[in-house]
C-alpha cells in the first residue's frame, strides 16, 4: 500500500523511533485493522514489531485519501490479542 506521512506523524516517528519499514509491514501486513472510534475515515492497523520483542505498533491512517495518509503512528502496550 503506498502511503504519505503527515507533519505529525513524521514527527512522532523521528521521536519513538518507528521506522518506514515497520509503518510499511503494519500497512501491507497488519495482525487487526480496526475502525476508529471518532473518525469514519480513519484506520488503526495492529502490527507485532519482531525487533521491538513484538511490542504492538498501532499505525492510524485516513483510507480515504490516495496515497492513504498516515496521521499517527506509536507503540501501544495497551492493545492485546494481537
Amino acid at each position: 500500500m503506498e502511503f504519505v506521512l503527515s507533519d505529525h506523524a513524521r514527527k512522532r516517528c523521528i521521536r519513538r523511533r518507528i521506522s518506514i519499514e515497520w509503518l510499511r509491514a503494519a500497512l501491507n501486513h497488519p495482525a487487526r485493522l480496526e475502525s476508529d472510534a471518532e473518525d469514519e475515515s480513519l484506520v488503526h492497523a495492529l502490527y507485532a514489531v519482531p525487533e521491538r520483542a513484538f511490542r504492538v505498533l498501532r499505525v492510524i491512517y485516513n483510507e480515504t485519501r490516495e496515497p492513504v495518509v498516515i496521521v499517527t503512528a506509536y507503540f501501544d502496550d495497551e492493545a492485546k490479542d494481537v
